[in-house]
């Protein structure tokens, strides 16, 4: 099927469209407000006009639990430093858990992993075991804005973990297991935790993964820390040796007398109350320490969940993630709603390509989420849900992570479901929430994402800070957002906060992201602006290169940089995995350049071509193309990338001494932009 971006491929029926959560907000707009909105874009331009207005409709319209309700939406519309719902006294987890009072016997969480079989938890279950291990930290002292941190899986006990205490107005972070350890402690070491839960390993594509040498590791890298909760979850019945550090099993820590949701205090705290310190992906330098307060997150994520993804009580999210990626703490949009959620912990082909759609089938799952690298890999391996498992109740794909392309979008109709709402959207760990997404009011065109998000004002700038439409450029947020990050954790003069986001344009967020809007408002996000292709001026994106040459049947995979040279030069080199039995040869070469230079232009052929062992991806799946891009504009390798935020970390080595090899020319560069 030949298919080009913008080509039409869905809408949803007038039954789906009055259905939805946001035609409902409408008809409540109207009947509260006095607000008569004809269709989506007068629903997002009121939104974007009267922000204020707008984020107030969202807090009553969810009902939002505070003491005293607030004093003011939003006291200015300033950049860095907005401050939202002030006088108000709110907590995150209450508000997931208010839903436990419906159906407390209704499952809450399918739960699933290579170590555990599948097996579902009720809210009762979730509420009651909350509420003790809140009580349990209450008593081992930890309170409001105590850091706790998460060395944990994809399991139902991180998130207990997460909802206790937050409940009682701690401050969370979490990493993955499968970070390593330096990437963990420049995590953790920032925020001097009080408390971590940890697991003792995990398993991943059939091989099992101790953690114990890890953990005394972290553990013996963070003075303050007190205590560890340990949960035996990979069965190894070993502990750490942890000098002058409390060890409690989970088991003892959840062993205290049932508390009744009556009797429980949840710690109503201010709105810029920290609720979780997430970081940025850490491929290079220290990762920033970005907090959220508790009244953002809560509005923001009400709106994401019920007007973006559309879900409702019915509705079973699935979205495979690690617990350190963002995408893990919005998991949490189905119950918030009073969903359901899927939790896998593992491969996700393990031990077939067909393994998530599998697991989404069998419990019923209504929204599936993924990135598009990985769809596009089930597409290139052949992979058919609909010919293999129950496809019947999916009602969208949720794509997340990277651009999407039209293919994508088009196998997905095919090889899923003709009736499939397609969303593809793009937001930020900044805001743990998107800026681009979904409307069930919109067309579905290929390769686009319907809209910008309601309440954000994102436009596209040029260089020079003004406002284009069907151009790229640069992404900006021009009007606050409830979610933006309050500071980041020990920054308190904001500095590199506004050296961050707001250094190009005082006032504006640059994100750092080439976006384009066309005159519908359709949205195509470019990727990063600092890894898109600039060839003398013309800025390409590598997506574009990538549709080209993905199609290559000798290639398995590729990645394109582009670097300026001293002397106002370029070299854009493109780095291609070969299959089994392919050659780069001159016929191969000739190929590659051919199909580019026709089916994009001129400037999209690359300088070089070269052959490599594999393409780096970091652990959430992203091509590292911006670590890349500076080890061959002279970056040191330990400030480039860090091997512990890689999937495949020995992938890095021959990118390493081709950029040695090659006599990094854009060494001058390198210190011009360190020394800023």
């Amino acid at each position: 099927m030949t298919i080009a971006d913008g080509d039409f491929l869905w809408e949803g029926s007038a039954d789906f469209k009055d259905a939805s959560n946001t035609a409902d907000f409408m008809r409540w707009l109207q009947a509260e407000r006095g607000l008569h909105l004809s269709d989506h874009e007068a629903l997002r331009a009121w939104s974007v006009d009267d922000i204020e207005g707008f984020w107030a409709a969202v807090w009553d319209y969810f009902a939002i639990i505070s003491d005293d309700g607030y004093d003011s939406v939003l006291e200015s519309r300033a950049m860095p430093g907005a401050r939202w719902f002030t006088g108000s006294r709110v907590n995150y987890a209450e508000h997931i858990l208010r839903r436990e009072a419906d159906h407390p016997d209704r499952t809450v969480f399918h739960h699933v992993s290579e170590v555990r079989p599948l097996a579902d938890m009720s809210w009762g279950e979730l509420g009651s075991r909350v509420r003790v291990l809140a009580t349990w930290l209450r008593a081992r002292g930890i309170g409001p804005g105590d850091r706790v941190v998460s060395y944990m899986p994809n399991v139902p006990e991180t998130i207990v973990a997460m909802l206790a205490v937050t409940a009682i107005g701690g401050i969370w972070s979490s990493a993955a297991p499968e970070f390593g350890v330096k990437t963990v402690v420049d995590r953790f070491a920032q925020i001097e935790p009080k408390l971590m839960f940890a697991a003792d390993g995990y398993r991943f594509a059939g091989r099992d993964f101790p953690r114990i040498t890890e953990i005394e590791q972290i553990v013996g890298a963070l003075p303050g820390l007190e205590t560890v909760v340990w949960l035996d979850y990979a069965g190894s019945g070993a502990r750490p040796a942890l000098a002058g550090v409390d060890i409690v099993a989970w088991e003892d820590a959840l062993s205290g007398p049932a508390v009744p949701p009556e009797s429980f205090r949840y710690e109503r705290v201010g709105p810029d109350h920290p609720l979780w310190v997430l970081f940025s992906s850490g491929t290079t330098g220290l990762p920033k320490a970005i907090v959220h307060g508790h009244a953002g997150i809560i509005v923001e994520h009400y709106k994401t969940a019920a007007f973006h993804l559309n879900l409702k009580p019915h509705s079973c999210m699935f979205f495979y993630s690690t617990t350190g990626w963002v995408m893990w703490n919005s998991l949490l949009w189905g119950p918030l709603m009073g969903g359901r959620v899927l939790l896998y912990d593992g491969a996700p082909s393990h031990p077939g390509p067909d393994l998530l759609w599998r697991l989404a089938a069998e419990v019923g799952a209504t929204s599936f989420g993924a990135s598009p690298t990985y769809v596009d890999t089930m597409r290139r391996q052949g992979v058919v849900p609909k010919d293999i498992c129950d496809v019947s109740t999916f009602e969208n794909v949720f794509l997340a992570g990277s651009p999407s392309t039209p293919e994508t979008f088009a196998w997905l109709r095919e090889a899923v479901k003709e009736d499939l709402w397609i969303t593809s959207q793009s937001g930020g760990t900044e805001f743990c929430s998107g800026i681009v997404g979904g409307t069930p009011l919109l067309p579905v065109h290929a390769g686009e994402i319907q809209t910008r998000c309601l309440g954000v004002d994102v436009r596209v700038f040029d260089d020079a800070g003004r406002e284009l439409v069907g151009e790229v450029g640069e992404m900006a947020i021009v009007k606050p957002m409830p979610s933006m990050p309050i500071f980041f954790w020990g920054d308190d003069d904001l500095a590199r906060y506004r050296e961050a986001y707001f250094d190009t344009w005082p006032g504006v967020w640059r994100h750092g992201d080439f976006m384009e809007i066309n005159a519908r408002g359709g949205c195509f996000v470019h990727g990063r602006s600092d890894s898109t292709l600039n060839r003398f001026g013309v800025r390409i994106g590598s997506a574009e290169i990538y549709r080209t040459i993905d199609h290559m049947e000798a290639l398995a995979d590729s990645l394109i940089v582009c670097i300026e040279e001293p002397g106002g030069g370029f070299y854009m080199p493109l780095f291609v995995e070969l299959r089994d039995g392919a050659e780069l040869d001159d016929a191969l070469l000739q190929q590659i350049r051919t199909r580019l230079r026709t089916e994009r232009s001129p400037r999209h052929v690359p300088d070089e071509v070269l052959a490599v062992p594999a393409i780096p991806y970091t652990l959430s799946g992203k091509k590292m193309e911006v670590p890349v891009r500076k080890l061959l504009m002279g970056w040191p390798a330990e400030k480039a990338f860090s091997a512990d935020a890689m999937r495949n970390p020995a992938s890095m080595d021959w990118f390493v001494d081709f950029a040695r090899r090659r006599g990094a020319k854009g060494e001058g560069l390198y210190r011009n932009l360190a020394g800023r």
